[in-house]
């Protein structure tokens, strides 16, 4: 405080607020981007006609255009406000994503491309900018990053792949080009920086561009290392579930789909493993485990069983990935525009190799020797990774992120919780705490929601759950029922969406519950202190 001001405060919140408003808009773009990448090639054969070459041509120039620019959008992210250039990369994913909408021939595509590839480095590269200013103040904003881009991830990809059938190809790109432009407005509504600093003219970014390239060399090596094998084993095993098992679109898509929640559900938990034992013990066990999950798709069985084995290769990335990021930001200092465009290229072009690299192991290897490549070189990352962490000269063991703020009436006491005490904030008016009854009966009356929409979907034919029970779990998911396009296979999709959402909401509100539980002390018992309080 000085005087009745409360200046430090007052730019803290509006920091907060800011990372708050990005998270949010990332949610928003991440998905909607990632759904677009995975239709393109469908879209252009089915919708426009276009060949094998053609489309392959198409996602080419989306990616030679995202290669270009992610170091000139690093620059742009030191010279200017980044909040405005990462809205101007969801504006151009939004003009992308109605530029594929509106398309009936291959011209237009093309510019669709360009645009998308130009507006994914503009988006992410000041994204993670924004991201790591308060990476001094709090270790887990990169992990909160994964958690929010994932968590758009998965939604986008049930509704759209639902809704598909329903609105079509056109539908959903206009969906998306309405995502993106709602993450564009959110970031230009965020606030500005706090006491920037002296930015950089473009010129002086620029011509530190190369300097941090050298600088960062060992985690782009890395970087680079594996993501070239992540994306190869990706690519293998779409192929696999494709060819192998004759899986349809969006069966391959529900195999996806528990590690994405996972990777979701862990960024943030497995951070606190990352404070305790060191970046390098993390990334050394999330490549082992990395590999375990390549070499184990030898012997799966079954598409249920790929899906258990890829939740293990969530809970790796989620590991990996905001180490990384959070590596490159504190190696690149002030510039850490340029750090994250360099990062991202180097993330792209090890993306393009092992999509290169799986298409010639599937064709010219036997599956087994084509996944034991790629856990040996999942396997490689143990050793890799550590090193570049250990060469940029950066702490192993991050600093815990700072406490939350204790519930109202509550105060911290330095002697309990080991943290300096804080004055509880004034209850809202009005405001009820959320206790685990409370939380139950908002989780009850959800579900009874949830179940009287589901009756009336029943007596009207509608009802996915029914298509369940009578076509089969194999079937149902893939749009049992035979509902076609129109307004009856949209509410047959939305509620094949509401169902999903229900079960990942039951088992959230549930583990909460149970930490809460496992948590509580036991009636007169004294708190526990932690060793070296008081």
């Amino acid at each position: 405080m000085i005087g009745d001001i409360p200046v430090p405060v007052t730019k803290r919140a509006r920091a907060r607020r800011r990372e708050k408003n990005t998270l949010l808009a990332a949610t928003l773009a991440n998905g909607p981007t990632e759904l677009t990448d995975f239709l393109l090639p469908l879209w252009a054969g089915a919708a426009i006609g276009l060949g094998a070459t053609e489309v392959g041509l198409l996602l080419a120039v989306g990616m030679a255009v995202s290669v270009v620019m992610r170091p000139v959008a690093g620059v742009l992210a030191d010279a200017c406000e980044r909040r405005r250039v990462a809205a101007a990369g969801a504006a151009l994913h939004a003009l992308s994503a109605l530029g594929y909408a509106l398309a009936e021939s291959a011209p237009p595509a093309y510019a669709a491309a360009a645009a998308g590839g130009a507006g994914g480095a503009l988006l992410w590269v000041a994204v993670r900018a924004i991201i790591s200013e308060r990476l001094a103040e709090d270790s887990g904003v990169f992990p909160r990053l994964l958690a929010a881009q994932e968590n758009g991830s998965w939604i986008a990809f049930l509704a759209g792949m639902t809704l598909i059938s329903a609105i079509d190809y056109r539908g959903v790109f206009l969906a998306c080009a309405a995502a993106c432009a709602a993450a564009s407005v959110l970031l230009l509504a965020s606030p500005r920086r706090a006491a920037p600093g002296r930015r950089a003219d473009a010129g002086a970014a620029a011509a530190g561009l190369g300097a941090v390239g050298r600088r960062l060399r060992p985690m782009l090596v890395a970087v680079a290392f594996t993501m070239t094998a992540e994306a190869a084993i990706s690519l293998l095993l779409v192929l696999h579930l494709q060819r192998g098992f004759g899986l349809e679109v969006l069966e391959v898509a529900l195999v996806f789909l528990p590690g994405a929640i996972a990777k979701t559900w862990a960024a943030e938990r497995l951070h606190t493993f990352v404070v305790r034992f060191g970046r390098a013990r993390v990334l050394r066990c999330a490549s082992l485990a990395g590999a375990a999950f390549a070499a184990g798709l030898v012997w799966a069985p079954h598409p249920v069983v790929i899906a258990a084995l890829w939740i293990l290769c969530g809970l790796a990335s989620a590991a990996v990935m905001p180490i990384q990021q959070a590596v490159i930001a504190e190696a690149s200092g002030a510039r850490t525009g340029r750090g994250m465009g360099v990062y991202e290229s180097a993330s792209l072009l090890g993306a393009l190799a092992g999509s290169l690299a799986a298409g010639a192991l599937y064709d010219g290897a036997e599956w087994a020797v084509a996944c034991l490549a790629g856990a040996a070189a999942l396997l490689a990352g143990a050793v890799i990774m550590p090193r570049a962490v250990r060469s940029l000269g950066v702490a192993d063991l991050p600093p815990p992120p700072p406490p939350k703020a204790p519930l109202a009436g509550t105060t911290g006491h330095p002697a309990t919780t080991g943290h300096p005490a804080r004055t509880a904030p004034e209850p809202v008016p009005g405001a009820r705490p959320r206790t685990p009854r409370r939380r139950v009966r908002e989780l009850g009356a959800r579900l009874a929601v949830f179940a009287a929409a589901q009756l009336v979907l029943l007596l009207l034919g509608l009802s996915w759950i029914e298509d369940l029970f009578t076509e089969g779990f194999t079937t149902a998911p893939a749009g049992g029922g035979g509902h076609g396009p129109g307004f009856e296979g949209l509410l047959h999709g939305a509620g094949r969406i509401w169902t999903f959402v229900v079960l990942v909401d039951v088992c959230w509100s549930c583990g909460r519950l149970l930490v809460a539980r496992t948590r509580r002390p036991a009636p007169g018992s004294a708190p526990r202190r932690r060793r070296g309080a008081g």
